[in-house]
């Protein structure tokens, strides 16, 4: 062999070694990576802050102890390492009659019973519903999973705020002030041309709205500014004696939707010493292709799913054609990633800080992204954080501490508010 040739062949080996290293370094790195990810996840508790339920749950229909096709379920949960879910009463937005009113609490009601039903009579030994933030603690470390109650949508108390200490009582610990279209509380986010809706109606939030969000600092319900317009979060922020949560929002500055907050009210959540839960909604957290949008708008012509209420009325199996084929145009025009939605906690880490940002999916309300699908994926979410350089104690604020200080300090308002009261 000549001499070149010799020299090249060792190159080669050499080189060849170095890859091998190279991989196994990496394959190693990815083992250790992994391991820390699991304990860490282990030791945090884990609480999504939204994760909505149909007017069916808890029944034979969609038994929550039953892995099925939802994307919350106990046995989900149990996978995935979730602790904690806020199931959601939610009630659409409808026309502000009387009749509309004595509507929406009775779906209030149906949702409210079907939590305690989950939790007190069908799997008592698995989970249960916790009222405090340190029942949460509690129940946790007893190795049950914990059930939290969150209500969407002021509209489910009409112009009533005595229904907000009857709520109270059956464990809403957090009440989003308006959804999609204007309620008697706030302006809207998105205003239902369908409902008469202008751009805003009250400018922000209304007397009547000043009034539930006092009434809900007295109470201890942490106050929601998801879905709401920017000037309504903005007065929010500066009426809560107590701090406010965004339960299920992302980064504007990223992904440019109205759902989505941006820089000036991330600061005034911080100010305001809140929390904003990032949101896995693939549509807020990564810009969809026009063509997407179109599609997805196709097919909800065709199928007549005009929205939550129109979807209530299909068949099951044309619930089932609607998921086929929407699933369809997800695999065409694939998702945001679970690597999308952690650049926006990154933004929101990096504006406000690690004190003020947390987690949520929106799981069965349109959540999920590619990496983080349901529940039982909950552990690739600690594993991208750790990937991404934070600590433990950073963790474990992002995944429930931050939301739980926040549940205390309402908790510590409205026991000084009621104090207050009872001596003067």
């Amino acid at each position: 062999m000549r001499c070149g040739g010799l020299f090249a062949s060792l190159s080669l080996f050499l080189a060849v070694g170095q890859y091998a290293c190279s991989v196994d370094e990496k394959g190693q790195f990815e083992q250790d990576l992994a391991l820390r990810a699991s304990e860490i996840h282990e030791r945090v508790i884990t609480i999504d802050t939204h994760d909505d339920i149909p007017n069916s749950f808890a029944t034979a229909e969609v038994d929550p102890g039953v892995r099925g096709d939802r994307q919350v379920d106990i046995p989900k949960m149990a996978e995935g390492g979730l602790d904690v879910a806020f199931f959601i009463v939610y009630v659409g937005q409808m026309e502000r009659t009387p009749e509309n009113f004595e509507l929406a609490k009775s779906e209030a009601m149906s949702k409210f019973e079907a939590i305690h039903r989950m939790a007190e009579d069908m799997y008592p030994g698995r989970i249960e519903l916790a009222y405090s933030a340190d029942e949460v603690e509690r129940i946790v470390a007893s190795g049950k999973l914990v059930a939290c109650i969150g209500v969407e949508n002021g509209f489910a108390i009409g112009k009533d705020v005595g229904l907000l200490k009857k709520y109270h009582d059956l464990g809403a610990r957090y009440m989003t002030l308006a959804h999609n279209g204007h309620n008697d509380i706030a302006d809207s986010a998105n205003p239902r041309e369908d409902l008469g809706d202008g751009e805003t109606e009250h400018g922000g939030i209304s007397l009547f709205g000043e009034q539930v969000i006092a009434e809900m600092n007295r109470l201890g319900i942490m106050v929601d500014v998801s879905h709401i317009s920017k000037q309504a979060m903005l007065d929010a922020a500066r009426l809560s004696r107590a701090p406010v949560i965004a339960s299920h929002s992302s980064i504007r500055a990223l992904t440019d939707v109205p759902r989505n907050m941006d820089d000036e009210q991330l600061r005034a959540l911080r100010g305001n010493g809140g929390v904003i839960q990032v949101v896995a909604v693939s549509s807020f957290v990564k810009e969809e292709a026009p063509e997407k949008r179109q599609a997805i708008a196709a097919l909800r012509e065709e199928m007549g799913v005009t929205g939550y209420r129109a979807m209530r009325t299909l068949t099951e199996e044309q619930r089932a054609e609607y998921r086929r084929r929407r699933d369809e145009i997800d695999r065409q025009w694939p998702r945001a990633t679970l690597q999308d939605f952690v650049d926006h906690i990154d933004y929101a880490v990096d504006v406000i800080g690690i004190d003020h940002v947390g987690i949520s999916s929106d799981f069965d309300g349109g959540g999920g992204v590619v990496g983080w699908g349901d529940a039982s994926e909950t552990l690739n979410v600690t594993l991208e954080l750790a990937r991404r350089g934070y600590s433990e104690e950073e963790i474990r604020k992002l995944w429930g501490g931050n939301i739980l200080r926040v549940w205390r300090n309402v908790e510590s308002v409205a026991a000084e508010t009621q104090a207050a009261d009872s001596t003067s």
